[in-house]
């Protein structure tokens, strides 16, 4: 055995999407036979010991035959996961000298280690190495089934191994695959780049009929990013509505792309694809969701929840007066800052999730209507309450109220909404007009900008401001309301091609607020 005693490796701890590189220290020395890990290591991680043991086994090398200790440092990072595996066991290799002193020179090592050897992927990969491109890494070692997501960070050599002997062969050293490994733990032989995913029906905009009041709201809202609630009878469309205000959303850009896929790495729904994220993603949780599942959390390792998985995209609940009010009531904060901070008793960790929201009620428990159809029957009480699950201070957040009815025949047979491909095409128009116009600000949508920023900088007439301002003071709007219908009138501007809002504006801006021709249905 070699006179080295002392090796270190690197990995990446991440806190959220911050990530940390992590020196993995491993001394070899006299003693007892023992492997201690130390380091602020959670459960998963102490039993890293032990996966690696089994699997050097497996390779044929036997090292842990002497006294050694791992640390984790920097000591006082929580560390949690077993992304740690492979780079314990690089490290413990070096410092038995069965591998060269530099072989891991500006390298990271991220993968876990099952007990025969194999390298099993691992929650995170994009991100961490994000993280490590920014601190000068040049290299990194990943399991075969996180290659492809490793590659869509630029500037980093991957080498992607299916077992830890094949790492150890390449590095320098010499090991073998046991003869029960199989090459992969998929069966047949196939691999994860051979199977197709299924896709469902490709929807379109063009699917809705007879909703042309609120297919023009929904493309106003996509326009300047607006929060939208959709209220009407079960049929009248609300579900089909929402769900297609992602394909008329432009494409995300590259900077929001890498920070959506980073999310779905970090929470484990991001496998088997070859490119970033370019679609603005659609999260529609059950009404049962859990304030964990809806804001994010965990115990150990903090995930994001469904308001950051619909970062850059939309947030839809169906059925919003079903969802426990302490939930919703928990979206305030994410709508206005646009970032989630989940705190812990080891740490903290924050998540951007500035998304659309798109909630959908009917107007009562029953589902019925005071029109044609099936007739409500519950009391005037009954639906005051219903709807009142859903707060003042959440639905001041909503710049967009649709009133929705059943379509009758005649509306059905008239022509279809436009295709999703045009009226993305008028969106990003105007889109950019409001980032032209907003160039020298840190906003990019209209929803974004500060209703005193508007007052004060925009231009917007002053006899606007004063009508809308006597409308506060006749309580017809809020504070936070006007400020909203300040920013719809822009959109509605931007919409149209035209340097400012005009009273037109404000007319039509009030009527989105307060629900459309079909408002007094609720």
């Amino acid at each position: 055995m070699s006179d080295t005693h002392l090796a270190v490796a690197r990995s990446v701890a991440m806190v959220g999407l911050d990530g940390h590189i992590v020196d993995v220290e491993t001394h070899v020395g006299r003693g007892l036979v023992a492997f201690t890990l130390v380091g602020l290591p959670d459960a998963s991680l102490r039993e890293a010991k032990d996966r690696v043991r089994s699997a050097l086994q497996s390779c044929g090398i036997e090292v842990i035959n002497r006294h050694i200790t791992v640390n984790l440092s920097p000591a006082g990072l929580p560390k949690s996961g077993s992304g740690f595996d492979a780079a314990i066991a690089a490290s413990v290799l070096m410092a038995a000298g069965k591998l060269p002193q530099r072989a891991l020179d500006r390298t990271v090592i991220i993968g876990e280690l099952g007990l025969d050897g194999s390298m099993r992927a691992v929650p995170g990969v994009l991100p961490a190495l994000v993280t490590a491109r920014s601190q000068g890494i040049t290299r990194a070692i990943v399991p075969a089934e996180s290659a492809a997501e490793a590659r869509l960070v630029s500037g980093i050599d991957v080498d992607a191994f299916e077992h830890c002997a094949d790492m150890v062969n390449a590095l320098g050293g010499r090991a073998v695959r046991p003869v029960a490994y199989g090459g992969g733990s998929l069966s047949g032989g196939e691999t994860s780049s051979q199977r197709k995913p299924v896709l469902g029906a490709a929807i379109d905009l063009s699917d809705v009929r007879g909703q042309d009041f609120a297919v023009n709201a929904l493309t106003i809202a996509a326009a300047g990013g607006h929060h939208v609630f959709l209220v009407g009878q079960p049929g009248s469309g609300k579900t089909m509505l929402a769900a297609r205000l992602p394909t008329i959303l432009p494409q995300l850009d590259d900077e929001a792309a890498l920070t959506v896929t980073s999310l779905h790495s970090i929470a484990g729904v991001f496998r088997d694809r070859q490119e970033l994220i370019r679609t603005p993603p659609l999260q529609a949780p059950h009404h049962s969701a859990t304030m964990a599942a809806m804001i994010g959390g965990g115990s150990v390792r903090i995930i994001p929840g469904a308001v950051s998985l619909a970062h850059a995209g939309v947030l839809f609940l169906d059925e919003a007066a079903e969802f426990p009010s302490a939930v919703l009531n928990a979206l305030r904060q994410p709508l206005e800052e646009g970032v989630v901070t989940i705190h812990r008793v080891r740490g903290s960790a924050q998540f951007p999730a500035r998304v659309q929201l798109i909630l959908a009620a009917n107007p009562c428990p029953c589902g019925g209507g005071r029109g044609r159809g099936r007739a409500c029957t519950c009391s005037s009480i009954v639906r005051r309450r219903y709807l009142a699950r859903l707060s003042g201070p959440l639905l001041d957040r909503i710049d967009i109220t649709i009133g929705m009815r059943v379509p009758t025949r005649a509306d059905l047979a008239r022509t279809a909404a436009p295709s999703s491909s045009l009226v993305r095409d008028r969106v990003a128009e105007a889109r950019q007009r409001a980032i032209h116009r907003l160039k020298d600000t840190p906003w990019r949508l209209n929803a974004e900008v500060p209703g005193r920023w508007i007052r004060e900088h925009s231009g917007i007439d002053t006899a606007l401001v004063t009508r809308l301002d006597r409308a506060i003071d006749q309580g017809s709007v809020s504070m936070r309301g006007a400020d909203r219908v300040l920013r719809l009138m822009w959109t509605l501007a931007d919409m149209d091609e035209r340097r400012k809002p005009h009273f037109d504006d404000l007319a039509h801006a009030l009527t989105l607020r307060t629900g459309g021709p079909d408002g007094a249905d609720f």
